[in-house]
């Protein structure tokens, strides 16, 4: 996982962090910004395994740069890997500030990355075979 440059992986998940996600001193919650990573993480392994997913692990998990209100918070997905029942999901989260300090827009950086591991499961709950074929 890389901490500067570009974001590896795919856009998985857009949204904006506001007021109400905010922890006491004014900062975006780091429990938000981890419930929004598994958000995109879920989503990807959805999409790669054709079937239910749930979580069963963080890894790894680095807060690199606060997250502030009307932050556009962007997180990216890259599949490391895909076993039996389970794959490994690298998840980055890089924000396009609202403004600088100079009121002028800013670029894209990195504030957070972490492993998550996600299992196939079927309906009952069970864990299932990943279908490695599939193409959702």
């Amino acid at each position: 996982m890389q901490e500067s440059g570009q974001p590896r992986g795919r856009l998985v998940l857009r949204t904006l962090a506001m007021p109400a996600d905010t922890n006491p001193t004014g900062d975006i919650f780091g429990g938000w910004i981890m419930s929004q990573m598994d958000i995109a993480g879920g989503i990807l392994a959805r999409e790669s395994t054709c079937s239910r997913v749930v979580t069963v692990a963080v890894d790894s998990f680095k807060f690199i740069k606060p997250v502030h209100v009307g932050d556009v918070v962007c997180c990216y997905g890259e599949v490391v890997r895909i076993g039996t029942t389970s794959l490994r999901i690298n998840l980055e989260v890089w924000v396009k500030p609202a403004l600088d300090h100079s009121g002028q827009p800013s670029g894209e950086c990195q504030v957070t990355t972490a492993a998550f591991t996600y299992v196939a499961v079927d309906s009952e709950g069970q864990k299932k075979k990943i279908n490695r074929d599939c193409h959702c």
